[in-house]
């Protein structure tokens, strides 16, 4: 007998018991988007390599290590898509959004991502982001109105003790020059370094800041930090930030030691952490990216986004022991005692916005209820010469005229 085939690793089914959770996630990521009059945006799973190789940056761990490549049939290498932001400038370019000077866009996005990485619960190579880009506003506002918009969608979906990291790395300059900073300060250093440290050093520096080793740890102890770096304009565009943030009574402590590991990002930078559910806390984060549509070939424009991974945050709820409200309709179960079709009934109440369903197999009432009892029914109707309708929760039965019976289900 063949072995039956499995799912591929870093892959998960998303079965009913709990793909309602996941609708309730997405509902309210388009309800919150929407309300700050942000539009969904669908883009290819797979793009040209080159997209993610300009975008992200080649020295980068996504691009470097976790991407699944590969030349299709004619020879072309596409990359099934490992992050979003990249994946949506070339979409808003290709489409012309942005080709007027002054052009502003701002979408959203609910996809999946594939990197090749080790599997680890709550990071899976094949994982689902809900994220936010918004182009053509380079003032600090667009920076807190993002922050904003993810917050408010924490709160919607219930999730709790949320602390919120901030930082910059300034403008093109001021990150250039603090990456000559920190390569200035590692370098003695660098035999204590780990190999992929050592490999960053030359093409990333910044990333070294992100290692969990314990000698890169050690080693970075004492580093100069980015604030030492910026602009005076990029010093008043983190200071209008930090104030907004405050005006807007949103919570926050100023992290000079984060950094993301995507090249494009530049000035604010941002990261929700969880502070109750353990090793897993990071459920969010985003920045500014203000060089990044002039490098895949656009006019220089501003932009600014967030993305969230939705298992990261499943899991969060989870370990809160947060119940997601679940909005599906509650199901009324028939349970037919005759010999005649029940699908013309069932045809009437759905039609009327009532979810039904029914055995029609020609099983006993008694194998009936117990698949109503399994199904989670919230009522049976039993059909016979007479129409009943049983509470499933109370164990309650009434008696209802064919007339009544659709007010009596609602």
């Amino acid at each position: 007998m063949p072995d039956k085939l499995q799912a591929p690793k870093g892959t998960q089914d998303i079965l009913p018991a709990e793909s309602w959770k996941w609708q309730a996630i997405e509902t309210a990521a388009r309800t919150i988007a929407g309300r700050y009059a942000f539009s969904e945006i669908r883009t290819p799973v797979f793009e040209h390599t080159e997209l993610f190789h300009r975008g992200v940056g080649e020295a980068t761990d996504i691009v470097s290590k976790e991407t699944y490549t590969f030349d299709d049939r004619g020879g072309r290498s596409l990359t099934l898509r490992p992050e979003g932001t990249a994946s949506v400038v070339r979409a808003v370019l290709q489409a012309g959004l942005l080709d007027q000077e002054g052009a502003r866009a701002k979408v959203f996005y609910l996809f999946p991502m594939l990197r090749y990485e080790r599997p680890q619960k709550g990071r899976m190579r094949q994982h689902h982001q809900f994220g936010v880009e918004a182009f053509g506003v380079a003032d600090a506002q667009q920076d807190v109105e993002c922050i904003a918009l993810q917050r408010d969608f924490y709160d919607a979906i219930g999730l709790k003790n949320l602390h919120l990291r901030v930082n910059s790395l300034g403008d093109a300059e001021s990150k250039a020059r603090y990456r000559d900073q920190l390569r200035e300060f590692l370098e003695p250093k660098q035999s204590a370094l780990s190999d992929d440290s050592q490999r960053r050093l030359e093409t990333n520096p910044l990333r070294i800041l992100d290692s969990k080793v314990p000698g890169d740890l050690d080693a970075c102890v004492g580093a100069p930090l980015p604030s030492d770096a910026l602009s005076d304009s990029s010093k008043a565009h983190f200071d209008k930030t930090c104030q907004l943030l405050t005006d807007l009574g949103v919570a926050f402590d100023i992290d000079a030691n984060l950094v993301r590991g995507l090249d494009y990002y530049t000035e604010t930078l941002w990261e929700f952490v969880a502070t109750d559910i353990g090793a897993q806390s990071a459920v969010g984060g985003g920045g500014r990216y203000d060089t990044l549509v002039q490098t895949l070939g656009g006019r220089p424009t501003p932009g600014v986004g967030f993305g969230l991974g939705i298992e990261r945050v499943l899991l969060a709820l989870e370990a809160q022991a947060t119940e997601l409200s679940d909005a599906r309709p509650p199901l009324v179960w028939i349970v037919n005692t005759t010999d005649v079709s029940v699908l013309p009934l069932m045809h009437e109440l759905r039609a009327a916005g009532i979810a039904v369903d029914a055995d029609l197999t020609g099983r006993s009432v008694k194998a009936q209820f117990k698949l109503a009892d399994r199904s989670g029914a919230a009522k049976t109707l039993v059909v016979g010469d007479a129409f009943e309708v049983k509470d499933m929760a109370t164990g309650t039965q009434s008696a209802v005229t064919r007339e009544g019976l659709i007010d009596a289900l609602r």
